[in-house]
């Protein structure tokens, strides 16, 4: 089984990086990210060795079968600890009077809401490495019929509105499992097209650049479905509210100082596209009446959720 190694993220790196001086904090940021090619160059190596000597080979086979087990319990165990970190940072607590199913797929988790028939929120680590990979987007719509109240595919047929990806099918191409988890209609919205291929696509383009340059960013995105919803769709029955508004919320928890950033883009065209789009999270929470990143230090989480510096978040280096 592949073990996917997250970087330790919450409220461990946010305290850590609050007691560090600016260039600490520069040497801790550059050393997670040099992390990632450190296994890569190192099987490139051992492929240009010459050939060795028969009994050296056995022997050599015979330690590092050794160094492997060793190797596979020790990253187990420091993945675990990563894993819960970054899923304390993703949790959000939402009104106690929204529905909710917590929905927990590789890569990401579902907050689904089987009144609404969509999801509450949708939040996920993507890390640098998981920008990259050759899994291929052929995979259809599907139910996932182990959530209750999941839409159908027949509720989207001739709606007028796309199957709008929460997560983007692009930040899970690390992993087949997670790329057909995708597409289950409990992280799908109905979207304005002009919406999920414009200012929504690119920003989840930016989403990908921000991971690149920090090593790791969190996300949360999700409907707004504490505004009225006029129009709806559905079939047999079901009504699907269509959202008005989509939110976004983004934390990096190693730039250098962390940073935080929200959005939120009414379904169809965004005027000014995702610049304009920019807000605070506390906005953000304002809007939903969720609570983003409460696993974090009070002081930290009011100093990024405060912020919109969306020309920082641009900068091509930290």
């Amino acid at each position: 089984m592949q073990i996917i190694q997250r970087r330790l993220v919450g409220s461990e790196v946010f305290s850590t990086f609050a007691s560090l001086n600016p260039s600490e904090r520069t040497a801790m940021a550059k050393n997670n990210r040099s992390q990632y090619g450190g296994r890569r160059r190192k099987r490139s190596a051992l492929k240009k060795r010459r050939t060795a000597h028969p009994a050296a080979i056995v022997a050599g086979i015979a330690l590092l079968i050794a160094v492997a087990w060793h190797l596979n319990a020790s990253e187990q165990s420091e993945a675990t600890t990563c894993d819960t970190a970054a899923e304390a940072l993703m949790k959000v607590d939402v009104p106690a009077s929204t529905p909710e199913q917590i929905v927990n797929y590789k890569g990401f988790t579902v907050s689904f809401n089987a009144e609404a028939h969509q999801p509450n929120y949708v939040a996920w680590e993507l890390t640098a490495a998981e920008t990259g990979g050759d899994v291929t987007r052929n995979v259809d719509f599907a139910v996932d019929r182990n959530v209750v109240g999941s839409a159908e595919l027949s509720d989207y047929r001739r709606s007028g509105f796309d199957r709008g990806h929460m997560i983007p099918a692009a930040d899970v191409k690390w992993d087949a499992e997670a790329m057909a988890a995708s597409h289950f209609l409990t992280n799908i919205c109905p979207q304005d097209h002009k919406l999920n291929a414009g200012a929504w696509a690119t920003l989840e383009g930016n989403c990908r650049q921000w991971a690149l340059r920090d090593s790791a960013i969190v996300i949360i995105c999700g409907p707004v479905l504490s505004d009225v919803m006029p129009r709806s769709i559905g079939s047999d029955g079901r009504i699907i509210p269509v959202p008005e508004r989509f939110f976004k919320v983004v934390a990096a928890p190693y730039s250098n100082p962390p940073r935080g950033i929200g959005f939120l883009m009414n379904n169809g065209p965004v005027n000014g596209g995702v610049q304009a789009a920019a807000v605070t999270i506390d906005e953000v929470e304002a809007a939903t009446g969720f609570d983003f990143f409460a696993a974090l230090p009070d002081e930290i989480e009011n100093e990024i959720e405060a912020q919109c510096a969306y020309h920082e978040w641009q900068r091509k280096s930290r």
